[in-house]
C-alpha cells in the first residue's frame, strides 16, 4: 500500500495579502502618508527578497508588485476622504440637506431605558453615499428602520466628525424622517419579503428562541433578547449571532450533499447557487459579501475537498476584498471572518478527520469542528473587543456545535417557503425549535458557571497581547522538553488561581440578609428569609442579565414577592429574567400605572408566567419567616401624570424587619414623597436605601429622620445624571452612616453585627462598621465634599501666593466687630485676624475670616460659601425647608417661613444646612456648609 504524503499548502500570496491588511490599517488609523509608507516599504521588501531570492519568485514578485498598488490606492481613498468638502463641513458642524443612497441596512442601536423612556431600539446607524464621501447616519429608528439598501432619500442633519478608522467623510446626525424616497432594487424588496417571513414565523416560538433563530440565520439581532446576547458573549457563542463564513459553508455544503448524485459540476452549480442567494437573503452588506468571499472559501476546502488551494483562496479573497473596499481593513468583523476560515482551512480539516478515525459520522464530524475552530481561533479578536476571555468557550461550543447546522439550514428552508406558505414555515420553525432552545440552555447554563469568563484588557492592547500568550503557549506545546512544564504550570495555575478567584471569597457570605445588586444605572436589592433559596426581590433593574446573574449568585429559586416600587424602566427592565426559572409567588406595584407602557409589559410579562399582580395598600404587612415587610407609602391617592417625578413621588415605600435590623426601602421618592414620610411615627433603620440613587433631590430632614448606620447607594459607573449627588453623600455621613455605591463597591451584603461585605469586580473585600457614634459628634467629625475641596484650594492658593476670595452672603456684616470666642455661634472672625501671615487665609472684603491651622477643613467647611440669590437664604430644618423674610441679617435669627417640599425642586438657589457640635467644651464653632444643586 502505497504511503500518503502528508498535506501541504501553499502560502506563497500570503505575505503579499498581509501588506495590503497593513497598509490600509496604518492609512485609516494614522494617515494617508503612514499607508503609503506601508505600502512602499513591502514593495521594498520585496524587491530585496527577488534580487537575493530569499523567498520564491512568486512570493516576492506578489509583494513587490501589491505594496506599492496598495499604498497608492488605499493612499488615494484615504485622502479623497480627508481632503472632501463634506469633512470640512463636518468640522465645522453645519446643516445641510443631502440626496443619499444607502449601502447598508439600518442597524438599531439599543438604550437600556431609564426613568419613564422604554428600553429598545431608539436610533438605527446607516452607512450611505452622497457626492462621490461615504457618510454615516445617525437617524431615529421610528421612520428610517424599514428602508432597504439601494433606495435613494433626501434628508436634513447636522454634519459632525466620523470617528475615525474607516473612509467615512462625515457623520450626519439626521432630524426627521426620510424625504422622497425611491423604491429600492427588486432584489432587496424580495430579500426583505423572505427575512420578513422568517421573523413572522420564528414569533410561534418562545420569546428567547423568536429573537435568536433570525439572529442565527441571517444575523437579524433586532428582535434578540438582551439576556440570550450577554450570555452567549460570556459562554463564547457570540460568533453564532453575525453571519460569517460557516453560515455559508453550511449553506452550500447541505446543499452539495443532497445534489452529489447528480454529479461534481451540477452539486457545484447547485452550491453556488445557494451561495447567491443566501447572499441576497442576508443583504449585500461589506460584512455578508466577505462572508460569501470566505464561505466560498471554506467550500473548497471541507466540501471539494481541494485543500492545497484553500490558503492561496483565502489570500487571494483578501487582496481582492481590501483592494475594492480598504475600509475592511479597519473593520473588525473583517478580521473575524478571515481568522474564522483560516481556522476553518488549517485546522478544521485536521480535526475532521481525527474525528472521523474515531467513528465519528462525516456530516456531524464538520459540524462539530467548524464552530469549535471558529472560536478558538477568534478569541484573540473577541478578547480585544469584550475585554473578557471565556474559559468555557470551548466546552460550550463542544455541546452547541451538533445542532448549528440543523437549525440554521431549517431557518434558511423557512424563510425561503415563509412568502409562499406561512403555515409550512411555522411547520418548519417547530421542527427548529429544539434546536435553537437547545443553544439557548447551552448559553445559559455555561455563562452560569463560576468564573465563566475573565477580564483582560479590550482594543489592539488586549487582542495582541492574547494572540501573542496563545502563539508562545502553542509553540512551547511542540517540543518535548518544554510541553511537560507548559502542562505543569497550567494545571498548577488552574489548581490555585481558581481556588483563590471562585471557592476562596465565598459568595454569598453566609448568613446575608440583605444584597444591594449591582445592575447598573438602577435598583435591585434582595432580602433574605430563613428558608434556603428563598428571598424577596425589590425592582429588578435596567439589564435582564444583570439581575439574573446577581440572583443565581446568591442560589435564590423561590421567590414569593417580587417588588416594583414603582414602574420605570431602570426598575422593571429586568423582570422577564426574574419570572424565568424561577418559582414567583406574586408581583406587587404601587397605585401609580404610568408610563402606560411598563404598566402593559409588566402585566403581560406576569400573566405569560402565571404570576398575579398585587397592588398593596399603606399599613399592609407581608409576614415571611425571619423577614416582615411593612408599607409605608405612598398614602395619597394617585394622579395620573406622565411625568417622571410624579411616578417616582408615587414609589412604593417599605420597611423591612430582618435578622439584620430595620431596612427602609425608598424606591425613587423625592422632595415631596421625602415630605410626606416626615408624619410617620418612625422613621429610624439602621440600613437605607437611598432614594433615587443619590440625586440631589434629597431632603436633610429626611435622612436626619432615618439616621442610617449604612447607606446603599445603586448607581451605575459613570452615569449621565451626576449620580450620587456629593452633597447627599457629605449629609449622610455628617449623620455617622457609611455610605456604600455599587459603581465603586460592586454587590454590597449587609450581615447581621453591623457587617458589610463587598462583592467588587476583582475580589471581595469586608467593612466592620461599628456602632452607631454618639449624637453629638454627628456634625464635628466629619467634614464634608465641599469643604475638603475649598481646603484644597486655599492651600494651593496660598503655596502660589495668590489671594483666595469667597463669596459672601448678603448683608452679614456686623454693626461692630468682636473677637470671635471659643463656642460662639457667630460665622466672622475680628478684624485683626485677618492679615495674611501664611497661616490664615485672606477673604473677600466684607467677609472677614480666620482659618485655625490645627482645624483647617473645619474652618473653612463653616465659611459662607455663596451668596443666596435674591436675598432669601434657604435653609433646611426638621420640617422641611424654610425660607428667612426680612433685612437679610441671617445670624440674628429671624422668623422663618415654611416653603412647600414641592417648590423646592424648581428653586434653583443654594440650600443652606447648619448643623452643630453638642456637649464639648473642645469643639469648634459651629459649621456651615452649602449644598449646591447640580444643575
Amino acid at each position: 500500500m502505497a504511503r500518503k504524503l502528508p498535506l501541504t499548502h501553499d502560502y506563497r500570496l500570503v505575505p503579499a495579502a498581509a501588506a495590503v491588511w497593513t497598509t490600509a490599517v496604518a492609512g485609516l488609523f494614522l494617515s494617508w502618508q503612514a499607508g503609503a509608507i506601508t505600502g512602499l516599504t513591502a514593495g521594498a521588501i520585496g524587491l530585496t527578497a527577488w534580487r537575493r531570492a530569499w523567498w520564491t519568485k512568486t512570493t516576492a514578485i506578489a509583494l513587490l508588485i501589491s505594496g506599492p498598488v496598495a499604498a497608492a490606492w488605499v493612499g488615494g481613498h484615504v485622502l479623497r476622504a480627508e481632503s472632501h468638502p463634506l469633512r470640512q463641513a463636518a468640522d465645522e458642524g453645519r446643516s445641510t440637506t443631502l440626496t443619499v443612497e444607502l449601502t447598508t441596512r439600518p442597524k438599531g442601536i439599543r438604550a437600556a431605558g431609564f426613568g419613564g423612556t422604554q428600553a429598545g431600539v431608539e436610533n438605527v446607524v446607516i452607512r450611505a453615499t452622497a457626492n462621490g464621501a461615504q457618510l454615516v447616519l445617525f437617524a431615529p429608528a421610528d421612520r428610517w428602520r424599514d428602508l432597504l439598501p439601494g433606495q435613494e432619500v433626501t434628508v436634513k442633519g447636522t454634519l459632525a466628525p466620523p470617528r475615525g478608522g474607516d473612509l467615512a467623510s462625515a457623520l450626519l446626525r439626521v432630524r426627521g424622517p426620510p424625504q422622497n424616497p425611491r423604491p429600492p432594487p427588486i432584489w432587496q424588496t424580495w430579500a426583505d419579503e423572505h427575512r420578513d417571513g422568517l421573523r413572522q414565523a420564528s414569533a410561534v416560538l418562545d420569546d428567547e428562541e423568536a429573537g435568536l433563530l433570525p439572529a442565527l440565520v441571517v444575523g437579524d439581532t433586532e428582535r434578540m433578547v438582551p439576556r440570550i446576547v450577554d450570555e452567549f458573549r460570556t459562554a463564547g457563542l457570540a460568533h453564532l449571532l453575525a453571519v460569517s463564513g460557516a453560515n455559508l459553508a453550511i449553506i452550500c455544503g447541505a446543499v452539495y450533499l443532497l445534489t452529489r448524485r447528480l454529479g461534481p459540476r451540477p452539486a457545484a452549480v447547485a452550491a453556488l447557487m445557494a451561495l447567491v442567494g443566501f447572499a441576497i437573503l442576508a443583504g449585500p452588506e461589506p460584512s455578508v459579501l466577505r462572508a460569501a468571499v470566505m464561505g466560498a472559501v471554506a467550500l473548497l476546502a471541507l466540501v471539494l475537498g481541494r485543500q492545497r488551494s484553500a490558503v492561496p483562496s483565502l489570500a487571494t479573497a483578501v487582496l481582492v476584498l481590501v483592494l475594492h473596499d480598504p475600509a475592511l481593513g479597519g473593520d473588525p468583523g473583517f478580521a473575524l471572518s478571515v481568522v474564522a476560515t483560516a481556522a476553518l482551512v488549517l485546522v478544521a480539516p485536521k480535526w475532521a478527520r481525527a474525528l472521523k478515525k474515531r467513528g465519528v459520522p462525516n456530516g456531524l464530524a464538520e459540524a462539530i469542528v467548524v464552530p469549535m475552530a471558529a472560536s478558538l481561533a477568534t478569541a484573540p479578536v473577541v478578547a480585544g473587543l469584550s475585554g473578557q476571555v471565556s474559559l468555557v468557550s470551548v466546552v460550550a461550543n463542544l455541546v452547541a456545535g451538533p445542532v448549528v447546522a440543523p437549525a440554521t439550514v431549517l431557518g434558511v428552508v423557512a424563510a425561503a417557503v415563509a412568502p409562499l406558505s406561512p403555515q409550512a414555515a411555522e411547520f418548519v420553525t417547530h421542527v427548529a425549535g429544539p434546536a435553537v432552545s437547545w443553544l439557548v440552555v447551552v448559553g445559559r447554563q455555561a455563562s452560569a458557571v463560576p468564573g465563566a469568563a475573565v477580564g483582560w484588557p479590550d482594543g489592539w492592547t488586549g487582542a495582541i497581547a492574547l494572540t501573542a500568550v496563545t502563539v508562545v503557549v502553542v509553540l512551547l506545546l511542540r517540543f518535548k522538553k518544554t510541553r511537560t512544564l507548559v502542562v505543569a504550570v497550567l494545571v498548577g495555575g488552574f489548581v490555585v488561581l481558581v481556588p483563590l478567584k471562585v471557592v476562596a471569597p465565598v459568595w454569598p457570605p453566609e448568613g446575608w440578609k440583605v444584597v444591594s445588586c449591582d445592575v447598573g444605572q438602577g435598583d435591585a436589592l434582595v432580602l433574605a428569609t430563613d428558608d434556603a433559596e428563598t428571598a424577596v426581590l425589590v425592582d429588578t433593574g435596567p439589564d435582564p442579565g444583570a439581575v439574573d446573574r446577581c440572583l443565581k449568585t446568591l442560589g435564590i429559586k423561590k421567590i414569593p414577592l417580587v417588588v416594583l416600587t414603582h414602574l420605570h424602566a431602570d426598575h422593571v427592565g429586568g423582570l422577564d429574567a426574574v419570572l424565568t426559572g424561577r418559582a414567583v409567588g406574586a408581583v406587587a406595584v404601587g397605585p401609580l400605572r404610568e408610563p402606560e407602557w411598563a404598566w402593559k409589559e409588566v402585566s403581560r410579562r406576569a400573566r405569560a408566567h402565571g404570576v398575579r399582580v398585587v397592588e398593596p395598600k399603606a399599613g399592609e404587612r407581608f409576614a415571611l419567616p425571619g423577614l416582615e415587610l411593612e408599607v409605608l407609602g405612598p398614602r395619597r391617592p394617585p394622579v395620573a401624570e406622565d411625568e417622571n417625578t410624579t411616578v417616582n413621588d408615587y414609589s412604593l415605600v417599605l420597611k423591612a424587619h430582618t435578622r439584620a435590623g430595620r431596612v427602609l426601602l425608598t424606591g425613587d421618592v423625592e422632595l415631596a414623597g421625602q415630605a410626606a414620610l416626615l408624619g410617620e411615627r418612625d422613621l429610624n433603620a439602621e440600613v437605607l436605601k437611598v432614594p433615587h440613587h443619590g440625586s440631589r433631590y434629597s431632603l436633610p430632614a429626611f435622612l436626619k429622620a432615618v439616621r442610617p448606620r449604612v447607606a446603599l447607594v445603586s448607581v451605575g459607573t459613570g452615569n449621565r445624571y451626576g449620580h450620587p449627588s456629593p452633597h447627599v453623600i457629605d449629609v449622610l455621613r455628617a449623620g455617622g452612616a457609611l455610605v456604600l455605591r455599587t459603581d465603586k463597591d460592586g454587590d454590597l451584603a449587609v450581615l447581621p453585627g453591623n457587617r458589610i461585605v463587598r462583592r467588587r469586580r476583582h475580589g471581595l473585600g469586608q467593612v466592620v462598621q461599628r456602632s452607631l457614634p454618639d449624637p453629638r459628634w454627628h456634625a464635628g467629625s466629619r467634614v464634608g465634599v465641599v469643604a475638603e475641596e475649598l481646603h484644597g484650594d486655599a492651600v494651593a492658593a496660598r503655596r502660589t501666593q495668590a489671594r483666595f476670595r469667597l463669596l459672601h452672603l448678603r448683608n452679614t456684616r456686623r454693626r461692630h466687630a468682636r473677637r470671635h470666642v471659643q463656642g460662639d455661634d457667630h460665622a466672622r472672625a475680628a478684624p485683626d485676624e485677618c492679615r495674611d501671615d501664611g497661616r490664615r487665609v485672606r477673604p473677600r472684603r466684607g467677609a472677614r475670616v480666620r482659618r485655625r491651622p490645627a482645624d483647617r477643613a473645619g474652618g473653612l467647611g463653616r465659611l459662607p460659601l455663596q451668596r443666596a440669590q435674591g436675598g432669601s437664604p434657604v435653609a433646611a430644618t426638621d420640617r422641611g425647608v424654610a425660607r428667612h423674610r426680612g433685612g437679610g441679617r441671617t445670624a440674628r435669627g429671624g422668623r422663618l417661613a415654611a416653603v412647600p417640599a414641592h417648590r423646592l425642586a424648581s428653586d434653583g438657589r443654594d440650600r443652606l444646612v447648619r448643623r452643630e457640635r453638642l456637649g464639648d467644651a473642645r469643639a469648634s464653632p459651629s459649621r456651615k456648609e452649602v449644598l449646591n444643586p447640580v444643575p
